[in-house]
């Protein structure tokens, strides 16, 4: 009877276990985001080591992520489906105009979060594109001027500890990308997060802004919204104060 009784808890369990196992692989995913990034260019390793890091993140967490290469399918139908817009290293300039539509759309009135990394800020006329005046107002009516070539380390500051995007990350740490320079700090036009100090920059570099934001938030518009300077070096994602930092943007903008 003992015998028949641990067979009896044994049967229970396996198939206890295989409901769960089951239940957890047919689960509805919590969100759907959607990630651009185009092919090759300066910055392919940043973006693939990015795609690694989002698979395993999504699968761990429950969401579903899927990505282009460029603007040519984004409409108001296709954004209707993500609930996040994540732009890897995709700059500000060669998108279509039913596409530039549909995502001021998606902004303006809070049809999904969205986290742009580094490109989103190359704003200017380039390859012949004029400069999309909305996007630079979006970004806190910025321009692009130039950069540091090579990339160099600064010492990073959070300015707002107490926002959730920057819980558990260090208060200050260095790290290093290839610093956009504006025509003028953003910081008029837009909550700012994280800021370096160019005093810091290693190896020193001329290439300076003065007050120069690299985390920030714009909250006059609907959306949800993070840009992250920080998006051209791979290694990034070795560093856990910015893989805390782009986990916390992801689940604050889809909340």
């Amino acid at each position: 009877m003992k015998k028949h009784a641990i067979n009896l808890l044994l049967y229970l369990f396996f198939v206890c276990s295989a409901y769960n196992t089951i239940a957890q692989t047919t689960q509805k995913p919590r969100f759907k985001a959607i990630a651009i990034a185009e092919i090759g260019g300066g910055h392919a390793l940043f973006d693939a080591a990015a795609k690694v890091w989002l698979n395993k993140l999504a699968i761990d967490s429950n969401f579903t992520i899927d990505y282009i290469s460029d603007t040519k399918s984004i409409n108001k139908d296709f954004l209707k489906q993500y609930q996040l817009f994540i732009q890897l290293d995709y700059p500000p300039y060669p998108w279509e105009k039913e596409a530039q539509d549909a995502f001021e759309d998606y902004i303006e009135n809070g049809r999904g979060g969205w986290i742009g990394f580094h490109h989103p800020t190359l704003l200017g006329a380039f390859d012949g594109y004029p400069m999309w005046q909305w996007y630079s107002g979006f970004m806190g009516n910025i321009e692009f001027k130039r950069h540091i070539p090579g990339g160099t380390e600064a010492k990073l500051t959070i300015e707002d500890a107490a926002h959730p995007v920057m819980k558990g990350i260090s208060a200050a740490f260095t790290t290093k990308d290839e610093w956009y320079i504006y025509n003028k700090s953003p910081r008029a036009n837009v909550h700012v997060l994280a800021s370096i100090d160019e005093a810091t920059y290693n190896p020193p570099k001329d290439v300076k802004m003065g007050d120069h934001p690299v985390i920030w938030t714009n909250e006059h518009v609907k959306a949800k919204n993070i840009y992250i300077a920080m998006g051209h070096f791979p290694e990034l994602f070795e560093d856990s104060n910015y893989t805390t930092l782009v986990r916390n943007a992801i689940f604050w903008v889809v909340r």
